[in-house]
């Protein structure tokens, strides 16, 4: 007779479930904007948002979810989170209207933030042995990264099996599944000593970010200089600072400023915002690339962008390696600068004839072993930098500015790109009767069909894909080297106090 899977194995099921479906919403979703575009009319601003409301969601409740968490029981808010993913998952599948499906991926956001922070804090509670525990956490991540390194090319077979509702409903069952396990095999747990839950940070920061975010996305349409886009901006800038005032006074902030006197969580962090600069919010774009630009079929962009997440999976252990022997500060710019370099390499392909999978597929592996090396090591260093007891606000640190950075280079990206197809346009179109504006939304988001002809639509494209990765290589480089300046302070400040160590 088999044996029953114990309590911790099921709230391990649970956990990894959760892992993958956020992970999936990430990365699997991608690949269906260019048929959404199609089948809901989106225009491109709207794509952007059903990516960006999301991130922007996560960002905005990581921080308030774990300090309700501790308070009120990482099991309740655990399963909570579950149910209103999987409820939200069925709005985003069963809706044909734009304007619901951004707002329930808004509300699907922030029930994957709520599920993303309670997750490790279930482990850590559940699992008290140091070998289990370990375990546990590899289970999770190999689970995580399955998630995000193959959520392409599932979302992709998802889409030509049964059609792009799909990407979204199949979470339905998960969430009833992972609901389940969870019921059965978490255990409770809180914080007795949680501090008090930062509102006004967490209010300030939330308007700071996305008011930015919609200021960048919005600003094609606006004007970036017309009264109401100024305005918008003006009030990120105004939420900015009140956050920055706040964080300094309140007695328990949510970002306590002093953790960025260490060198090493300061290099780590400009890692994490590397890696959501240019890696992460590309993703978003290659789909339309790949079907509207190369003429790829759905399964085609999903096997290509396999070739841009796989190797994330593969490199960590190497990297982790690595950075055992010679230290972070090596490791973590280098990751930097091989995800730069791939992103050049993507641009340089562009300039090639007969542009496709052999061109694009060194460009494709080098980003994402780039990425593999700066990964783990960017979160083992943050959090290792500080004390343990201030480990998890650490990792919160550092997650929200990940998915900070995405949500906002989600928006610069499509800027970058719609203006650069804009401005193609305008050089090479004489006729007046073209609404190049229009035109240039259309082609931006993946379709042809513009008003232009079809060969002109697919070279303003590719110009406009084509700063989008010089914005990405470069501006991966230039954090490449602040990390490497900021590390080196680091081991400056550890060879004079090992001499003066050894003075006395």
């Amino acid at each position: 007779m088999p044996r029953r899977p114990s309590q911790s194995t099921l709230a391990l099921a649970a956990v990894t479930l959760s892992s993958l479906m956020f992970g999936l919403e990430i990365s699997s979703v991608p690949v269906i904007l260019p048929t959404l575009e199609r089948t809901l009319g989106a225009d491109f601003v709207q794509l952007q948002w059903v990516m960006n409301a999301y991130t922007i969601a996560v960002a905005t409740v990581l921080m308030a979810a774990g300090a309700l968490a501790d308070r009120f029981g990482r099991k309740r808010l655990f399963l909570i989170g579950v149910v209103a993913f999987g409820l939200t998952s069925l709005v985003c599948g069963i809706t044909h209207d734009v304007a619901v499906l951004i707002g329930a991926r808004f509300l699907q956001g922030v029930a994957g933030g709520v599920m993303l922070i309670c997750q490790v804090a279930i482990l850590s509670h559940q699992f008290q042995d140091a070998r289990a525990r370990s375990s546990a956490f590899a289970w999770w991540g190999v689970i995580f990264g399955i998630g995000l390194g193959f959520g392409p090319i599932i979302g992709s077979g998802i889409v030509a099996v049964a059609g792009w509702e799909w990407v979204f409903l199949v979470h339905v069952a998960l969430a009833l599944l992972t609901f389940t396990l969870g019921l059965i095999g978490v255990r409770e747990s809180k914080d007795p000593l949680a501090s008090r839950l930062d509102i006004t940070g967490i209010l300030t920061l939330s308007t700071a970010v996305l008011t930015l975010t919609a200021f960048i996305t919005e600003g094609p349409r606006l004007g970036f200089t017309s009264p109401l886009a100024l305005a918008i901006l003006a009030t990120s800038v105004v939420g900015l600072i009140a956050f920055v005032v706040v964080e300094r006074r309140v007695a328990h902030p949510m970002f306590d400023f002093s953790v960025f006197r260490s060198p090493a969580f300061s290099g780590a962090l400009v890692g994490a915002v590397g890696m959501n600069l240019s890696f992460w919010p590309l993703i978003i774009y290659l789909p339309i690339w790949f079907q509207a630009g190369l003429g790829f079929s759905p399964i085609g962009v999903g096997l290509a962008l396999l070739l841009y997440t796989l190797p994330t999976l593969i490199a960590p252990p190497l990297a982790e390696r690595l950075s055992l022997r010679f230290g972070p500060g090596l490791v973590i710019p280098l990751g930097l600068f091989i995800i730069g370099a791939g992103l050049i390499a993507m641009r340089l392909s562009l300039e090639m004839p007969g542009a496709g999978w052999l061109l694009l597929a060194p460009g494709l592996l080098l980003a994402g072993a780039g990425l593999g090396f700066t990964n783990t090591p960017v979160t083992n260093t943050a959090t290792g930098a500080v004390s343990s007891d201030r480990a998890g606000m650490a990792s919160g640190m550092d997650m929200s500015a990940r998915m900070i950075t995405l949500a906002i280079n989600i928006a610069v990206m499509g800027a970058i790109l719609f203006n650069g197809v804009l401005n193609h346009l305008k050089g090479s179109v004489i006729a007046t009767a073209v609404d190049l504006h229009l035109a240039a939304e259309r082609i931006s988001a993946g379709n042809l069909q513009s008003g232009v002809a079809t060969n002109l639509a697919r070279e303003t494209l590719s110009h406009g894909f084509a700063l989008v990765m010089i914005y990405g290589g470069i501006g991966c480089w230039i954090l490449t080297a602040a990390s490497a300046v900021i590390f080196r302070k680091r081991r400056v400040a550890d060879h004079q106090q090992k001499c003066s160590s050894q003075t006395v």
